[in-house]
């Protein structure tokens, strides 16, 4: 089975999981993709369906899908979303679409997070994915020293800007162990937006696309 039709096991096997008449978040990338063409014929259900990235909104809306920004809707019922790694202890790397500040914010945001992904991204640790750092433009030079010093190799993504408005540092050879410790370290950095750890708010639904089917770990 090649690794889009895991996503796509992963992306169907989430849909089951949302009840009619919730606002749902739906978050950015190639497996959250699956999810919101498999959504299509349920969003007439939702009261409310609220986006991370500009590029997840103007699919959602190309099929047909009305989508209302975070501060009408208020908290969310559920949020999708797919990542780059994460652990059987439902951490996880974000970031790799670069909408990681809107993803965190609307994860917080929601009752329940649903995570997607295929089992490629399964690890024991997290850290081979390089950690994408969001950086106001002013402190991106600071913030790169500070991230040596933590241990790491950031390397800017040249030619991207958030739709925030930011850069994003991606942080080569961090070993995590420890996600939690990390995430609260690296956001004491001045000029940090938004790290791309998610272990304080981490996934409560882990939906693994693999050979055998979707395993799901919570």
């Amino acid at each position: 089975m090649n690794q889009d039709d895991k996503k796509r096991q992963a992306a169907e096997a989430a849909i089951s999981q949302i009840e009619p008449g919730i606002s749902l978040g739906v978050g950015t990338g190639s497996t959250v993709n699956f999810f919101i063409d498999a959504l299509a014929g349920h969003a007439l259900n939702l009261t409310t369906v609220v986006s991370s990235s500009e590029a997840s909104t103007e699919k959602l809306q190309n099929l047909g899908v009305e989508v209302s920004d975070l501060a009408s809707a208020g908290d969310l019922d559920v949020y999708v979303d797919g990542a780059d790694e994460a652990t059987k202890h439902l951490h996880l790397i974000k970031g790799g679409g670069g909408a990681l500040t809107r993803e965190k914010i609307l994860a917080g945001a929601s009752r329940k997070f649903i995570c997607i992904i295929d089992d490629s991204k399964l690890m024991g640790i997290l850290g081979r994915f390089p950690l994408p750092v969001e950086v106001i433009p002013m402190a991106q030079s600071f913030v790169a020293r500070q991230l040596i010093k933590a241990g790491g190799q950031p390397i800017w993504r040249t030619g991207f800007v958030t739709d925030n408005g930011n850069h994003i540092l991606d942080v080569h050879n961090l070993s995590i162990p420890n996600p939690l410790e990390v995430e609260n370290r690296l956001n004491q950095i001045p000029g940090v937006v938004t790290v791309g750890i998610f272990a304080q708010r981490h996934a409560d639904v882990l939906l693994v696309g693999g050979d055998n089917g979707v395993r799901e770990m919570r």
